[in-house]
């Protein structure tokens, strides 16, 4: 994705402009730390800016993410699809797990894809700023990082929700990373634990104006009897996946920009896909500011 000029990047990073969220990061060379352009930190010298369109490229230029502005916390901005639909393809083959694991192989994924590892990894650089394998090292280390924040997952639960091949691996990149222990992001220390299983609540933030009611409507006129409930505030649904069934509900949360997911769900491995499926379903990537500009435009 072509990020804007640092001129343009650095204004919006010191109004701190919500239009910018999801759409570019900074990576501040004084901290070694990429931040969203909301983040409520002092804003750095123009001079120590970096800035780059991805959270991946940001990575991949040896910066780790905030932990107060969490770049995991972004709306994941559509706005670069289109441009290259075998990077779209990619991507959601990534997020389905595609190079999770000790053994991810880009060689496989560019041949999923009809394409040569060498197209393949020219155009993620291109699009994204970063190779193929930052971009899932990367999806992996900030879903595990929001994983950590906003439930009480056991570690090792975690570390294989978040597609690592072992707890030893996901401690050593979080250590490499932060220079601490996964653990020590946790900011309160409670007694025990909770397995996936009996349930976790993520949020996933979408760019405002969001009509929820809209789509609630839209959902409850398709709505498959059976498998799906709508009711006023809330969608529900029976999830299957290899197998495995379990139940996700989606809620709005205004005040926090964000949408709300409940999951049961008995593997683990499978909440990355859970996810994914739920930000399509309910489109959290789409940038609806430019949408109504266009059909404004085609309107007249």
């Amino acid at each position: 994705m072509e990020v804007p000029s640092r001129e343009i990047c650095y204004r919006a990073l010191e109004t701190r402009d919500p239009r910018f969220d999801g759409l570019m990061f900074v990576g501040v060379t004084s901290t070694g730390v990429y931040c969203r352009p909301v983040c409520p930190a002092r804003t750095p010298k123009f001079e120590y800016c970096r800035f780059f369109g991805s959270a991946a490229a940001a990575q991949e230029a040896g910066f780790r993410p905030c932990l107060r502005c969490r770049p995991e916390t972004a709306p994941d901005l559509a706005s670069w699809r289109g441009t290259s639909n075998t990077v779209s393809r990619a991507l959601a083959l990534i997020a389905d797990g595609a190079l999770d694991g000790d053994d991810a192989n880009v060689a496989k994924l560019a041949e999923r894809l009809g394409v040569g590892e060498r197209q393949l990894r020219r155009l993620f650089l291109k699009h994204l700023g970063a190779s193929p394998i930052t971009v899932a090292q990367t999806r992996r280390v900030l879903f595990a990082k929001q994983l950590i924040h906003e439930t009480r997952m056991p570690m090792a639960e975690i570390a294989l929700a978040a597609g690592f091949g072992s707890v030893r691996r996901f401690n050593e990149v979080f250590r490499d990373l932060f220079h601490r222990p996964p653990r020590s992001l946790r900011r309160e220390e409670v007694p025990g634990s909770t397995p996936a299983a009996a349930g976790i609540t993520l949020r996933l933030r979408y760019r405002p104006p969001y009509d929820w009611d809209s789509m609630l409507a839209y959902l409850e006129a398709r709505s498959i009897r059976g498998i799906e409930i709508v009711e006023s505030e809330s969608y529900q649904r029976t999830v299957e996946i290899d197998g495995s069934v379990g139940s996700v509900r989606v809620f709005n949360l205004p005040e926090q920009q964000s949408l709300g997911v409940a999951i049961r769900f008995p593997n683990v491995r499978s909440l990355p896909a859970i996810v994914t499926r739920v930000r399509r379903l309910f489109d959290t990537g789409a940038d609806i500011e430019t949408i109504d500009e266009h059909l404004r435009s085609s309107a007249c």
